[in-house]
Parts: structure tokens; C-alpha cells; sequence
């Protein structure tokens, strides 16, 4: 169960960790047809209230979403417009009727370096640790999907730029992942 204390304020745009899992009845995530309602619920909701999407990956009975939302308020209204609409259209794929998710989403602020891309890596390298195989590798995440289509543009300077400064611990197919972000800098610009 996610704590119902309150969220930490933030003001400018700030990547943040979510996680949001469904309830017991709703099917495998993972399915072509609940793979594709979701995708496409990630793409009109794309930049609607402040809160863009920029890495996520789908699991069976889960979502880790990495999103960059203007301030605290936007990350509130964002998620439940999102979390409506995942709800909505899962409910259509399946023929049912009533809640989805089985609790509130869980988020944690991503403020620095080390920890927006440990998160990134955590994020598209989860389904190599649920199902065996490599990790960014995943037909079920940003790191094998249409990016252009689903992914939002960063203003951050930490996604845009700052991440570069992370532990040289990250691994190498992460940073490269990084660096193909929408807006990202690219290798050799000024930071």
C-alpha cells in the first residue's frame, strides 16, 4: 500500500519514479492488447497538464513510468489523468467495469545526476530481472518502442544535460539510451 502522507512540493521541472500497479482481476500488462490500449494512452496524454512522459516500461501486473513534470501540481493532475485513461481503456480491453489500479501511485523525486539515471537504468532494465533476458532490451518499454510517438521532450536541465554528470558506475547501454532522448543534448555540445 502506497503511504498516504503528503508528496513533496517541487516547483520546476523535476524527473520523477512512478510506479503504479494494477489490481488482481485486470490481465497481464504485458499482453499485445493491453500492451497497446496503454501505449496508446501514453501517447494522447502526451505534455497534457505539465507531465511528459520520457522512459517507461511495462510489466505484468505493473508500470514504471520516468516523467518530468513542471511542479508538483502537475505531477498530481498529470498521473490522474493518465491513470483515468490507462483505467478506461483496460476496462474496454477486457469488457469490465470499475477500478483498475490497485492503489495510489508510488513516486520518488529523481534530483540528482546518479540517481535520474540509476532510475532509468532500474526502469528499462526491470523486465530483465522479472523475465530473464538483457537488460534495455524490451518490446514492452521505451527502449524498443516508437520513441517519437510516445515519449515527451524534456525541459530539465538534469534530463536534458545533467545526467552526463552521474557515477561512471551507469551502464554503457543506459548512457547511450540517454543520450537519444528526445531534446537531450547531443555528445560534444556545450553542457
Amino acid at each position: 500500500m502506497v503511504s498516504h502522507r503528503a508528496r513533496p512540493r517541487f516547483d520546476k521541472p523535476t524527473p520523477v519514479l512512478v510506479t503504479m500497479r494494477v489490481d488482481r482481476h485486470v490481465w497481464n500488462l504485458r499482453s499485445r492488447r493491453c500492451f497497446s490500449a496503454t501505449a496508446a494512452c501514453f501517447e494522447t496524454s502526451l505534455g497534457r497538464f505539465g507531465l511528459r512522459l520520457i522512459e517507461f516500461s511495462v510489466l505484468g501486473n505493473h508500470l514504471h513510468l520516468i516523467v518530468e513534470a513542471d511542479n508538483a501540481e502537475s505531477l498530481s493532475r498529470g498521473m490522474q489523468g493518465l491513470g483515468v485513461r490507462v483505467a478506461k481503456a483496460l476496462n474496454r480491453v477486457m469488457g469490465a467495469r470499475g477500478r483498475v489500479f490497485a492503489d495510489h501511485y508510488h513516486a520518488r523525486l529523481l534530483r540528482t545526476p546518479t540517481k535520474l539515471v540509476n532510475a532509468i537504468a532500474y526502469v528499462l532494465g526491470n523486465s530483465a530481472h522479472h523475465y530473464g533476458g538483457e537488460s534495455g532490451g524490451d518490446p514492452f518499454s521505451s527502449a524498443d518502442c516508437d520513441r517519437a510517438l510516445l515519449l515527451g521532450k524534456p525541459r530539465s536541465w538534469l534530463l536534458r544535460v545533467g545526467w552526463r554528470r552521474a557515477a561512471r558506475t551507469t551502464p554503457e547501454w543506459c548512457r547511450t539510451h540517454l543520450a537519444a532522448l528526445p531534446g537531450a543534448a547531443r555528445p560534444g555540445l556545450a553542457a
